[in-house]
Order: structure tokens, then C-alpha cells, then sequence
């Protein structure tokens, strides 16, 4: 039977832990184009990785796994000596990984609301509007995370928004205050550029590049979209290493 891009993507980044000769099976060698700088091109550079961090006694626990068209992305937790919250996605091509990105953060929290970078709604719904709540999300992010147009927020963001940024706060209110500092400059968190928005139903991911106090940075996003608006957030910012640094040649994005 033949599996989706859901499955596929659980098994192959189980085989983290498992070690499981299966897993590398999900990636085709020839094809596979991989964006962590940390690691090296294709299938050698999986291998290496999987070898790397069998030796931590690592956990895999998948919180949110979604499907997007050619992509599947997830919401995982991961113990590798020390816990990270991650986003992890593929793109693939007759039923082979050829594509790959992540954002991982190691996890910190509660935030001031008392939720954790993981916890919340889980559940996918509203599957019709898919591509409605893309389109929402799309505008919130390059018109008020980008250009910072914070008088339009209202449009997208509900007045309770659920928060588990571990430095955020529930609230529209608190996540204006977040992107705009006290003196009216932009806060420690800035974004540049959006790099791809995927959706399944009400879950909205945008993969975005920006600073952390100046730091280039990933900055991964995860949207519930409720009644039109944005309902709770959940993120990862990941610094991008020097150019010099990289493993290979692909980028981040």
C-alpha cells in the first residue's frame, strides 16, 4: 500500500531512533537537496547525521504532522542529549524525500501564559478552507511581520491569540508590544523575508529569514487559524551559521 507524504516523513525521521536501515529508504540519494547547513549533501550527509546522533540516545516525539501538496512538515520534540523543538519539512517525488529543511530551538518556557512551545490544539480541521487560510497568513506575514504594518494586525489576529512563543504573551496586545519595542523601533525579533507558507485545513507554517538582535536567523512560524483569524502561534528561530561554516551549498531556504 502505498504510504502518504505524512507517513513517510514519521518513518524516516524515526529512523533517528530506531536506527532503522528503512528510513534512509524514504530518501532518494540521486535527488535529495538538503538546506541544513549543519549537514552535509545527500544521502552520505543523512547517514552521517543518523550516525552522529544515535550515539545521544535519541527520543523523536511528533506533536503536529501535517501534508501539503509535494510537502509534508512537522512540529517535533527531540532529545538528543539536550530537548529542541523543531520543524522539519520535505518535499517530495514519487513517494522519495528530495528535498529538505528544518528550524530547531532548544526549548525554553513556560512563557509569561504559562504554555510551553509544544503544548495546544492538535487537531486538523476545516480542510476546505485550506488555501483561504493560506492566503490570510501569507498578507499577515509580509504586511505586518515584514512591513511592519501593526495597524492592520486586528485583520488577522484574534484579540485572545494563545501564544507559546516562549517570549511572548497571550493576546493581540502582547504580541504588538513583541514586535514593536517600547522606543517604537523594531523589536529583537525582525523579519526580512517570507520564503514559503504552507497549509493543511485550519495549521498555516511560514518559513521566514530574519534577525534575532541582529543575528541572522530562521524563523519558522505555526498558525491555528480560527473563524478567520489567527487563533494561537507556535515558533522556532534557529541562528544561520557563518557562510564559511555551511556543509553545503544549497541555504538555508
Amino acid at each position: 500500500m502505498t504510504q502518504s507524504k505524512r507517513e513517510l516523513l514519521q518513518k524516516f525521521l524515526k529512523g533517528i531512533e530506531t536506527g532503522s536501515a528503512m528510513a534512509a529508504a524514504v530518501v532518494d540519494d540521486d535527488q535529495y537537496i538538503q538546506h541544513n547547513p549543519h549537514t552535509a549533501e545527500g544521502g552520505p550527509g543523512v547517514a552521517e547525521l543518523f550516525a552522529r546522533i544515535s550515539k545521544t540516545n535519541p527520543k523523536v516525539k511528533f506533536i503536529r504532522v501535517f501534508e501539503d501538496g509535494d510537502f509534508a512538515f512537522a512540529h517535533n520534540e527531540y532529545d538528543f542529549a539536550d530537548v529542541k523543538i523543531a520543524f522539519e519539512l520535505f518535499r517530495f517525488e514519487n513517494g522519495r524525500a528530495v528535498e529538505h529543511w528544518d528550524n530547531l530551538q532548544p526549548v525554553a518556557g513556560p512563557n509569561a501564559s504559562g504554555r510551553t512551545m509544544i503544548d495546544g490544539e492538535t487537531e486538523i480541521t476545516d480542510l476546505e478552507k485550506t488555501e483561504s487560510n493560506r492566503a490570510l497568513v501569507k498578507e499577515f506575514a509580509e504586511q505586518v511581520l515584514v512591513g511592519l504594518d501593526l495597524e492592520r494586525m486586528p485583520e488577522f489576529v484574534s484579540e485572545d491569540l494563545v501564544q507559546h512563543d516562549p517570549d511572548g504573551n497571550d493576546g493581540l496586545k502582547a504580541l504588538r508590544e513583541q514586535l514593536l519595542a517600547q522606543d517604537g523601533k523594531r523589536s529583537p525579533r525582525r523579519y526580512n523575508q517570507v520564503h514559503r507558507v504552507l497549509a493543511e485545513g485550519n495549521f498555516v507554517l511560514c518559513q521566514c529569514e530574519g534577525e534575532k538582535s541582529g543575528i541572522h536567523s530562521g524563523i519558522y512560524d505555526l498558525y491555528r487559524v480560527q473563524d478567520g483569524r489567527i487563533a494561537e502561534h507556535w515558533s522556532t528561530v534557529e541562528t544561520i551559521p557563518p557562510r564559511g561554516e555551511w556543509k553545503n551549498d544549497n541555504g538555508k531556504f
